[in-house]
């Protein structure tokens, strides 16, 4: 704490909602591509591949939800991407509605529903908050608010239309990560996206009290074939581009921080799903 005229230490207050805001700006400006037109064109396939993958895996977190909801509910999925939990979901709720921005998503949402013979999910195509839909039992954003500058926003518009409880999944990557100790490097702070801390931070500035449920899984490992490809790799993260400014420190941190395996860079793995759930009865 920095002291104040008298000499006594005075606590350091964030604006949580601020510096979600600020992280989601800066993503936006270090990845332009992903703010113009339907980002997803030619990746929702690779997408719905790797959630398929990621799907049959163990998930506490989503065998949490899953038994979370009651059967015969209502059920709003927001970001529902290519339906890796609209489409199982169905299969216990009476309707799900499945909202999602990205017309390429939608169109292997789609055919994915087809090929599931499910009948009982309704397709919003919008952004949210601004999308019409009903009120619904239960709320569901899976790792679907990355690009919300105004959460607080996106989580009223959330409570806004649910009977009974909202879950909110994210990120939690761990302050010691190497994208965190060089982000604390570059923009004094040890966040380089928007994640869980922040997110949370930012419901109880809101005035909710949120339950959290860290999941057991940690995100596979990144690897890289060699070490110039992991330096590109943090730059591009960073949206550094050809600058080498700070190409000494970051190699550094590459050269300390990542273990050469079988003959690839491996990244440490520092990143955990952590759910935020609520009841709004």
């Amino acid at each position: 704490m920095a002291p104040d005229a008298g000499g006594r230490p005075t606590p350091l207050i964030t604006d949580w909602v601020a510096l979600w805001a600020e992280l989601v700006d800066r993503a936006a400006r270090v990845a332009p591509e992903r703010c113009g037109g339907d980002y997803w064109e030619g990746r929702a396939e690779d997408f719905h591949d790797r959630v398929q993958a990621l799907g049959r895996q163990p998930d506490s977190v989503r065998d949490f939800v899953w038994e979370g909801m009651q059967p015969g509910s209502t059920i709003l999925d927001i970001g529902a991407g290519t339906g890796a939990w609209a489409i199982p979901l169905a299969a216990r709720a009476a309707r799900v509605t499945a909202v999602d921005s990205s017309a390429s998503m939608i169109a292997v949402l789609r055919r994915n529903i087809e090929a599931a013979t499910v009948s009982n999910i309704d397709i919003v195509n919008g952004s949210w908050p601004d999308a019409a839909v009903a009120d619904h039992d239960y709320s569901l954003a899976v790792h679907s608010v990355y690009g919300a500058v105004d959460l607080p926003c996106f989580i009223e518009g959330m409570i806004a239309v649910t009977r009974r409880s909202c879950f909110l999944i994210v990120r939690a990557t761990a302050p010691t990560s190497v994208m965190a100790e060089a982000a604390e490097h570059l923009w004094g702070l040890p966040l380089d996206r928007p994640n869980f801390l922040v997110a949370y931070n930012v419901l109880l500035q809101l005035g909710l009290t949120p339950n959290v449920l860290i999941g057991e899984r940690v995100a596979t490992s990144l690897t890289d074939a060699t070490f110039d490809q992991a330096l590109a790799r943090i730059k591009n993260h960073f949206g550094l581009g050809a600058s080498a400014e700070n190409d000494d420190y970051l190699r550094g941190l590459l050269q300390r921080r990542l273990e050469l395996q079988d003959g690839r860079y491996r990244w440490p793995s520092q990143a955990r799903t952590a759910l935020m759930y609520w009841s709004v009865e």
